[in-house]
């Protein structure tokens, strides 16, 4: 299905396998892109030398393009941003900070950047910015998202009313009938997280993966605007964050609670009580593990007939 994504990226299907911590390593990624859509590797929970063996070891698993997410909140950005350069990645997604401060210098060194965006105003910046693609993430995603709570149902057309440049939706989308429901409401295509979290080649824990699998409604909730917004499933850390609130924790108590490698500790690591379970609140439709070439071929599969089945709809 040729359209601006799968041209820009140079792939088969205009899906993007989100570049999540913790979860999105080169096996992932590199079996994305095998799958013909395109692999990401996140950034995020990497060392700089560990980013570079995970590119080395996504270049011998496939021959097909890959990108890396970058969160401009790391620390040592610009180490990481020099691997990228230096092992030649040619697509790159920035989030969590000002598209300004590296689209450019990105570009000028060959490299497609893609920015997300969890509202118009900071679409109309990424655009500014003179990015190739926005990424435009409604508050049902994991990871990190709007302080607003814009649902992509709502983000994605107000974000393609204001910009003409490719568009990539974001945010509870696990299906070929949720990626046909953003193709009309603008998109060109859809990056998809949650989904790929249970999947055979995620680095996640295999314990996460199971109670993604068994997540229900309601059993996630957006958390931490005061640092980073959030959507965890509602474990005993969810508890803790929640109890500190209603003694009106302070910005720094949150940040002490929070600690360090609490990301980590649950979604690599397997802690189900005292980690950090980043997921979306989609989680509730995912059902099985299984390899992510089936997961492609079932969302494409179900995108396909979703498409025949509309001039059958009785309204």
């Amino acid at each position: 299905m040729p359209n601006a994504i799968t041209k820009l990226f140079n792939i088969k299907h205009p899906i993007i396998q989100a570049g999540m911590v913790w979860n999105s390593g080169w096996r992932l990624a590199s079996a994305a892109s095998n799958s013909g859509i395109l692999g990401v590797l996140g950034a995020g929970s990497m060392y700089p030398e560990v980013l570079r063996e995970h590119i080395i070891k996504c270049k011998k698993a496939t021959d097909k393009p890959f990108g890396v997410n970058v969160p401009m909140l790391y620390p040592d950005i610009e180490k990481l941003m020099a691997i990228i350069v230096e092992e030649d990645v040619k697509i790159v997604f920035t989030s969590a900070g000002n598209p300004n401060t590296w689209t450019t210098w990105l570009q000028n060194k060959g490299i497609t950047v893609v920015h997300v965006v969890s509202s118009v105003k900071f679409a109309l910046k990424a655009l500014e910015a003179g990015v190739d693609a926005i990424v435009a993430e409604g508050f049902e995603a994991g990871g990190h998202n709007g302080r607003d709570e814009t649902t992509t149902l709502t983000l994605l057309p107000m974000v393609r009313e204001k910009i003409s440049i490719p568009l990539i939706a974001a945010g509870g989308i696990a299906t070929g009938k949720a990626m046909l429901a953003c193709m009309v409401l603008g998109a060109d295509g859809v990056q998809i997280g949650s989904r790929f979290v249970a999947s055979d080649e995620s680095s996640a824990h295999h314990a996460f993966k199971k109670i993604v699998v068994d997540a229900k409604e309601g059993d996630t909730q957006l958390t931490l605007k005061e640092l980073a917004p959030v959507r965890l499933i509602k474990n005993k850390f969810y508890q803790d964050v929640q109890e500190l609130y209603k003694k009106g924790a302070t910005i720094e108590e949150l940040k002490t609670l929070l600690g360090r490698a609490r990301a980590k500790k649950g979604m690599f690591e397997g802690d189900l009580d005292e980690g950090e379970l980043e997921i979306g609140q989609v989680s509730g439709l995912i059902h099985d593990i299984k390899p992510v070439s089936k997961i492609v071929e079932a969302i494409i599969n179900e995108f396909e007939a979703a498409k025949q089945n509309i001039n059958k709809l009785k309204i």
